[in-house]
């Protein structure tokens, strides 16, 4: 029998629990900016369905014309997380999850399903060798080793923009640009915030608050970018250890 799940609507919304900061057991920063942002989301097509508990299992999708990230294609669905967690792993979570995806663009006459990932996974990106090992293939790259994987159901394939291909800009300064599709980026970005102003380090911490900058961006994008010396660096979200060590490499460069 299959698990029940719901979907976040504008009705529910408020109420309900956002499973991707249910590990918190204070109350977290990030929870209204998620809610906002996902507010504005769902008439557009976003959708967020998780298992109805309290658990880390849920997928989060958009239409890709309206997904805030630098790819483009016609007629796909973007994966922006699909997560299961702790003791609900093993249990067939993700493949339902995915399947309903699937199902919900074949529904709807999509091409197909694309996701960000990497030639080595990173923390803050969706399982790429589960998505590989239910059809998606890598259809673009970039230099420092991030793909695009996507599941083609006609032979057509997004690509990244080229812009985000570009992993330069001209300051030299710590930059990072960051959305609130996310909870946890406010929490990383305050942590950088006290770091960089206690240690006299300058920081430029960019909010991207509309598509149209999203998908303009300089590098790949999930939700959060980090440059250091005009050079990209990485989609992780930062912290204080991680922050140090992109400071230490820059310095010895």
């Amino acid at each position: 029998m299959k698990s029940e799940f719901i979907n976040l609507t504008t009705e529910n919304l408020a109420s309900e629990h956002i499973c991707c900061i249910i590990r918190s057991h204070k109350p977290h920063q990030g929870i209204d900016a998620k809610r906002q942002w996902l507010s504005a989301r769902l008439n557009e097509g976003h959708v967020f369905r998780k298992l109805n508990e309290k658990a880390t299992v849920f997928i989060e999708y958009a239409p890709l014309e309206k997904a805030w990230v630098p790819i483009n294609g016609d007629n796909y669905y973007y994966i922006y997380c699909l997560w299961v967690s702790g003791a609900h792993k093993g249990k067939g979570y993700g493949k339902q999850l995915m399947e309903y995806c699937l199902n919900d663009a074949k529904e709807n006459g999509k091409s197909g399903i694309c996701m960000l990932g990497s030639k080595k996974q990173k923390a803050w990106l969706s399982d790429q060798l589960f998505a590989k090992s239910v059809g998606f293939e890598v259809v673009d790259t970039t230099d420092n080793g991030y793909e695009l994987l996507a599941l083609s159901f006609d032979g057509t394939t997004p690509v990244f923009a080229q812009n985000a291909k570009q992993e330069k800009i001209g300051s030299k300064e710590l930059t990072v640009y960051y959305d609130m599709q996310c909870p946890y980026v406010i929490q990383s970005i305050d942590i950088i915030k006290k770091y960089c102003e206690e240690n006299n380090i300058p920081a430029s911490l960019i909010q991207i608050d509309t598509l149209q900058k999203a998908k303009a961006l300089p590098c790949v994008f999930n939700n959060y970018g980090v440059f250091y010396q005009g050079k990209f660096e990485t989609v992780n979200l930062l912290d204080i250890a991680y922050l140090k060590r992109i400071l230490k490499k820059g310095e010895k460069k």
